[in-house]
């Protein structure tokens, strides 16, 4: 499996920005709206890993605290004029860092979401270890996220797919038990579930409990 480097990742996205909207959007709706109403039902202070251009901050609930990070200055500039727009002062701070080393203390956060990251990270396994640490205890790690395929057609087209995804910044051959053999080895966590979202199921809602 080849590498991705975080500088390339965020070259990516930073040309990504202008367009990412209206080419991503509708596309990773479902997975979107899904991710932010487990948060909501959470409630209290929530880390949005990989906000990007800030798409979802408006369908959170007002009342719902919100910090969100990503690699990208370009998208983060497109989330800081939305939140001006839309007036969210429920969003505590946007800041440009690492998913793989954040700048919080442990336990500040209720819930973390991370929609369609760990597939674009350089290191899956460390970055969600990270996201376990800034968790409170009970607190949840949601995330949405394309999962490879095991075998069959869909399979041999990920593989085949993989060099040109990774120049555009993800791995579509993602194997579910990568995630399966983190949880074990970590050992501070409970997979809650598992939902398959549209389109046709090739993206899935997962969600782990922090011990």
């Amino acid at each position: 499996m080849g590498d991705i480097n975080l500088e390339g990742v965020t070259k990516t996205y930073d040309r990504w920005a202008p367009i990412y909207d209206f080419v991503f959007g509708k596309v990773f709706d479902e997975g979107r709206r899904s991710t932010i109403a487990e948060a909501d039902r959470i409630g209290g202070r929530v880390l949005d890993v990989g906000v990007g251009t800030g798409l979802s901050l408006s369908d959170y609930s007002r009342t719902t605290k919100l910090c969100g990070v990503d690699i990208s200055e370009g998208m983060l500039r497109k989330a800081q004029q939305r939140v001006r727009e839309f007036g969210l002062t429920n969003v505590e701070t946007l800041a440009v860092m690492d998913a793989k080393q954040l700048a919080f203390k442990d336990a500040s956060f209720d819930a973390v979401v991370a929609q369609y990251v760990i597939t674009a990270v350089p290191d899956p396994e460390a970055t969600l270890t990270d996201f376990v640490r800034v968790l409170k205890p009970g607190g949840e790690l949601i995330l949405v996220n394309h999962i490879g395929a095991e075998n069959g057609p869909r399979r041999a087209f990920e593989l085949a797919f993989a060099p040109l995804a990774r120049r555009l910044g993800w791995r579509p051959e993602f194997p579910w038990d990568r995630l399966v053999n983190w949880a074990a080895k970590h050992g501070g966590v409970t997979l809650a579930e598992r939902r398959p979202m549209p389109p046709m199921g090739h993206f899935s809602l997962i969600r782990y409990r922090k011990s």
